[in-house]
């Protein structure tokens, strides 16, 4: 289980700089892949985001350094709030009351440092297949994602709905021509560009009134599934908590793709495309983990 020791390495990483400025992307070189599939891999195993994971750990850290008398404005900038505003919130968020109050006895929270360890369970079945395919064009539309990937949860659900609203996802069925046969949704997260989500079909037709991207060749691990709005999302958590850590595979270079084969969002058929790579081979993303 390397993939599992390097994400307990990153977590030593987030413990010695809790009073820093924490590098989402050297998190990323230490689990040997990007800092988006870092941050996914991170809250499904973990079950919190990874900003909320160092949020809790720098308050826990902050209520013992008030508890041994230090001034709540020296404590806020120890652990990188330069607004008494800012640290305030955060702490409250945390704890539920005010960090003047915790010289006076209130009870506070504590939030251990996790450690990352792998349970198979084999329960229930989870359907995969690996290809290996060629670079593909796509038309669409984008909207910026941010860094913060719990930042994005809404963002990304109301741009779908405007999509279906406004007619763009029919007339992007009228473009659809090459494979991947289906609406698609793009998470373009990867390298120094700005992270983009892109809502699109594979078409070879030249139209300037969409964006044009590249969905760059790779070999896919692509996991088929069928429902609602959130059961791509539990597919996905499965294939983290459950399928990642034994397959031999490990996150490759690549955006990840949503392919979904039926228009009706209450009963869709789709496949989760995941790019992938031999655990523990030569490439770009292994050689980034030596930091």
């Amino acid at each position: 289980m390397e993939w599992v020791e390097r994400l307990n390495q990153s977590l030593e990483y987030i413990e010695a700089h809790l009073t820093d400025e924490i590098d989402y992307a050297r998190l990323g070189r230490i689990a040997c892949c990007s800092s988006y599939h870092y941050q996914r891999m991170f809250a499904y195993m973990a079950g919190a985001p990874l900003a909320e994971y160092i949020r809790r750990r720098r308050m826990s850290l902050a209520a013992v350094d008030l508890q041994r008398g230090a001034k709540v404005i020296d404590v806020a900038l120890k652990y990188s709030y330069n607004s008494p505003t800012a640290f305030n919130r955060a702490f409250q968020g945390v704890h539920g009351v005010a960090p003047s109050a915790v010289r006076e006895g209130v009870a506070v929270k504590s939030f251990p440092p996790i450690t990352f360890t792998v349970t198979v369970k084999g329960v229930e079945v989870l359907n995969y297949r690996i290809e290996t395919k060629s670079a593909f064009r796509v038309l669409g539309v984008s909207i910026p994602l941010s860094k913060r990937l719990e930042e994005n949860f809404a963002n990304v659900p109301k741009k779908w709905d405007e999509a279906a609203q406004d007619g763009t996802l029919d007339r992007l069925a009228g473009l659809m021509d090459a494979q991947p046969a289906g609406l698609l949704g793009i998470c373009a997260c990867d390298g120094d560009d700005p992270w983009r989500y892109f809502i699109a079909a594979a078409s070879t037709q030249s139209d300037g009134n969409w964006e044009e991207y590249v969905v760059p060749a790779a070999t896919w691990a692509i996991f088929p599934g069928e429902g609602d709005g959130q059961s791509i999302q539990q597919l996905e958590r499965r294939v983290v908590t459950e399928w990642l850590p034994t397959s031999g595979y490990e996150y490759a270079d690549g955006p990840d793709v949503e392919v979904y084969l039926n228009p009706d969002p209450q009963n869709s058929r789709y496949e989760l495309w995941i790019p992938v790579r031999s655990a523990g081979s030569a490439g770009p993303t292994a050689t980034c983990c030596r930091v």
